[in-house]
């Protein structure tokens, strides 16, 4: 059984930085794609950060390319995002997500697993 749960969301003002984790139990590690959505009010869930099994390759939407940061540590089996130069419109709860394989996913109708989501809250 797989859980994911997540933590370092908070309310930061724009420009401001956050780190958020997600320690995992129940993954094989070498062979466990990692990845992070968001989700605002009255919108669809969308893609943020994917990470393959071994940390090798990284994707990013474009909202958040070159201000965000996925990273993994697979010996302490935690899953990180480190969010710099926020801006309000990247508020949402985002959630860590998981499927068994190696090849990163950026898709959320490709998760297996879900976190319980983490709220982000960005002050203009």
């Amino acid at each position: 059984q797989v859980q994911l749960v997540e933590s370092g969301g908070g309310l930061v003002q724009a420009g401001g930085s956050l780190k958020l984790s997600c320690v995992a139990s129940g993954l094989t590690w070498n062979n466990g794609a990692m990845s992070w959505f968001r989700q605002a009010p009255g919108k669809e869930r969308e893609f943020v950060a994917a990470m393959d099994s071994v940390g090798r390759i990284t994707y990013y939407s474009e909202a958040v390319k070159g201000r965000f940061i996925i990273s993994r540590d697979n010996a302490r089996n935690t899953l990180y995002l480190r969010m710099n130069s926020l801006k309000p419109e990247d508020t949402a709860v985002y959630y860590c997500a998981a499927r068994r394989g190696q090849v990163a996913f950026t898709s959320h109708m490709n998760s297996n697993y879900w976190g319980q989501g983490t709220q982000v809250t960005v002050s203009s």
